[in-house]
């Protein structure tokens, strides 16, 4: 028999969901007759799979040591650990912005990925992780049941604001007001020739898959046959922060009222303001070598927020660009 104290970071899910990412190798209906057998228990009760579970409640598996070793399918725990610790240790750069306790926001350079996209791969969500064990902030234990994770993207060459969750609350806000855009973000970026665009502006956009490029349309009328049903509207907001006429660049603020996949630099390309850097959308406009196009997740702008993360209400997170500024500007391109 093996008794599971749920943590904190652990509480506010479904006994069913708990117990399969403990048991990540059973069987649905291999835990569900468990738990009808009364081989699961939650505080001493039968249960269903459908119960929320709460910070303190012991959950029993009437089960042997090996049968719950196979179905948690680890060998050792440091083989468990050891992509995250490399993460930790290979991926310079990423440093850590603002800390709470159950969120927080990291700077993620160009280059490297947010979230991996090959099992194998080294991203900023393994070094997120490989952060809070040398901390010990999580322990080896806590990742059978929970994984704090990043909570957003950026391109691989965008660099900037992540936003991260340390527990399942944190998570679960952040996935809502993520989906919900009260989140506000703002990015910085650089774009060729003296831009004064100012507001709000709304288009159409339409993504090849197989090239992962994504087409701008300013009237969804322009785009011709059986991709216009695939369009979707995106709005942007812009104003100019600086014009450097040495350059012929000018600083962008960007807000994102939308957020499909590479939006700012497709849109400003279409307004016919590439993003410097950009090798994908700018092309051979381009004035110089860059590390990727010259764009900058720079601010978070809370929502009122209620409840535990209360303190997040209406709180600003800022992240300053080294890209942007007229002297690394000049370095740059």
């Amino acid at each position: 028999m093996r008794e599971l104290i749920v943590k904190e970071l652990e509480a506010g899910q479904r006994l069913d969901k708990f117990l399969r990412k403990y048991l990540k190798e059973a069987p649905n209906s291999f835990l569900y007759k468990m738990m009808r057998k009364k081989n699961i228990v939650l505080n001493g009760k039968k249960v269903t799979g459908n119960e929320q579970i709460k910070e303190g409640d012991s959950i029993k598996l009437f089960l042997s040591e090996d049968t719950i070793d196979k179905f948690m399918g680890q060998s050792t725990m440091n083989d468990f650990t050891d992509l995250y610790r490399k993460a930790y240790a290979e991926l310079k750069g990423i440093q850590v912005v603002s800390e709470f306790e159950d969120v927080l926001f990291i700077n993620k350079p160009a280059g490297i990925l947010s979230q991996q996209a090959e099992a194998n791969d080294l991203s900023a969500n393994e070094w997120l992780i490989g952060y809070l064990l040398s901390k010990r902030a999580i322990f080896e234990e806590d990742l059978k049941t929970f994984k704090p994770s990043v909570c957003n993207r950026l391109d691989r060459n965008t660099s900037g604001l992540l936003v991260c969750s340390k527990t399942l609350l944190g998570s679960q806000e952040m996935a809502r007001i993520l989906k919900d855009r009260s989140l506000h973000k703002f990015y910085r970026c650089l774009v060729h020739g003296k831009c004064e665009l100012n507001g709000v502006y709304e288009a159409f956009l339409y993504k090849d898959e197989k090239l992962n490029k994504v087409t701008v349309y300013l009237d969804a009328k322009d785009c011709k046959g059986a991709f216009r049903d695939k369009l979707k509207p995106i709005k942007t907001g812009m104003k100019p922060v600086e014009y450097y006429n040495d350059i012929n660049c000018t600083e962008l603020e960007i807000e994102l009222f939308t957020g499909k996949t590479h939006q700012i630099r497709a849109q400003m390309e279409k307004l016919g303001f590439p993003l410097v850097g950009d090798v994908k959308y700018a092309g051979d406009k381009n004035i110089g070598k860059t590390d990727g196009q010259l764009l900058h997740a720079y601010r978070l702008v809370f929502p009122k927020m209620n409840g535990k993360l209360s303190y997040l209400s209406e709180r600003e997170i800022i992240c300053k660009s080294r890209i942007l500024g007229q002297n690394s500007i000049k370095s740059s391109v």
